[in-house]
């Protein structure tokens, strides 16, 4: 390889086209890539990102580019690679990628290793791969690093989980955190896009069916309200009281998995845990139930112990894998229990990933300035950043705000007025 290894240089214009129609709906990122334009705040600064290579991205490397960074790009997942997407990056901007749609798990990993090679300043995750790699076997590379930051859930787990183990070894922006990330791009981004997903690689009916949704965070409260909104009966399964009593409160049926998949049409774990749908779910399945994952890693659900109950496997449809049971029951897993929404359609509407890549740049840019007054530790998007980027997109839908008078904020801050 030498800066890149991508399907189809080809493929290129295409990719240009959708990343400019994405960009329509980007206005947050935007503004900031034109203050960057201006400012270069990340001159001379050396970035490598592992994330979804898709046209919204684009657009986050681009805006990165042009605050001075040098930037290099790898896929964070193998399925969910746009491939002229990565072609139009290359070609057209000069960004080195290493990604390829469908690419196995030794060139994946192959990939990574291209962009760590870059010897990056700042490390851009999602899914925590970069930084465990670098952690565990490319820890030459730790005394030129000066932070990084993740983008999912799953990533932060892994982030915090380090931290405790004081096994973590330069500070880590947790973007996923920020409000304007998970309240949007979990719950609506998640929802819509994991739906269009499963539609695409089934082309099966919601209405009517029992959809089962594993795990009420952000992203399982997004999936289930778009779920019932497509007139799904909708199941919800959880461990946290607290979570599956605001479930309840939200109308919909809660229940433990074991008896959940004994009445399942449609299955979504998205969770970040692991063998969420195991064994004994399997075992207990309708037959014709549709499995999938929204979650970051395909662990949530234990293809191997299903490989192992199985009779045979075929592919029936693009992304669709039947498993035929002893007992004639026909199971089938969508897109390898990769995340869906980017496995079998685009991911995320660029609007919402607007607001998540606006955290990215910002931290990345706050990151750099600050890391010398920051621990090896996890740290929040700072509340000032958070409230710029909703300010911004409020005023990008051309949406005003009241302000408080003189004698609201005298109000608000005393304390001897009362009844």
């Amino acid at each position: 390889m030498e800066n890149h290894d991508i399907k189809d240089p080809k493929l290129a214009e295409g990719g240009r086209r959708r990343i400019t129609w994405a960009e329509r709906e980007m206005p947050v990122l935007r503004t900031i890539q034109e203050r960057f334009i201006k400012e270069k705040p990340l001159k001379g600064l050396r970035m490598a990102a592992c994330l979804h290579v898709t046209t919204e991205t684009a657009n986050l490397m681009k805006t990165l580019r042009d605050g001075g960074a040098e930037v290099v790009i790898t896929a964070s997942n193998p399925l969910s690679t746009q491939d002229d997407v990565a072609a139009s990056l290359v070609m057209h901007e000069e960004i080195p990628v290493y990604a390829i749609k469908g690419e196995d798990n030794e060139t994946y990993y192959k990939h990574l290793n291209a962009a760590l090679d870059f010897k990056p300043h700042i490390t851009m995750d999602d899914g925590a791969d970069l930084v465990s790699t670098i952690h565990k076997d490319r820890r030459e590379l730790l005394d030129e690093i000066v932070g990084g930051t993740e983008e999912t859930t799953t990533g932060v787990i892994r982030l915090k989980a380090m931290a405790a183990d004081g096994a973590l070894e330069f500070p880590v922006v947790a973007v996923n955190d920020a409000m304007t990330k998970h309240f949007f791009d979990n719950r609506y981004g998640t929802g819509q896009s994991t739906l269009d997903g499963i539609i695409r690689a089934t082309n099966m009916l919601i209405a009517g069916k029992t959809f089962v949704v594993a795990g009420y965070g952000w992203c399982g409260r997004g999936l289930a309200q778009k779920a019932r909104g497509m007139g799904a009966n909708v199941i919800v399964t959880e461990v946290d009281p607290l979570v599956a009593l605001e479930a309840v409160m939200d109308g919909f049926r809660v229940m433990p998995m074991q008896e959940a998949v004994k009445i399942g049409d449609f299955f979504c774990t998205l969770t970040g845990d692991i063998n969420v749908l195991d064994e004994h779910h399997f075992a207990e399945m309708k037959d014709g139930a549709i499995v999938s994952n929204s979650g970051h890693f395909n662990v949530e659900i234990n293809i191997p112990a299903l490989d192992e109950m199985s009779a045979s496997k075929r592919q029936v449809r693009p992304f669709v894998e039947q498993y035929e049971m002893s007992d004639g029951r026909q199971l089938h897993i969508l897109g390898e229990g990769r995340l869906i929404n980017l496995a079998a359609a685009e991911g995320h509407p660029a609007s919402v990933m607007d607001m998540s890549f606006a955290n990215q740049a910002l931290s990345a840019e706050y990151m750099y300035k600050n890391a010398e007054n920051l621990n090896n530790q996890v740290y929040s998007v700072p509340d000032e950043i958070d409230r710029e980027i909703a300010r911004i997109k409020l005023e990008a839908m051309g949406i005003e705000l009241d302000v408080l008078t003189e004698e609201q904020v005298k109000y608000l801050n005393s304390w001897e007025e009362g009844t």
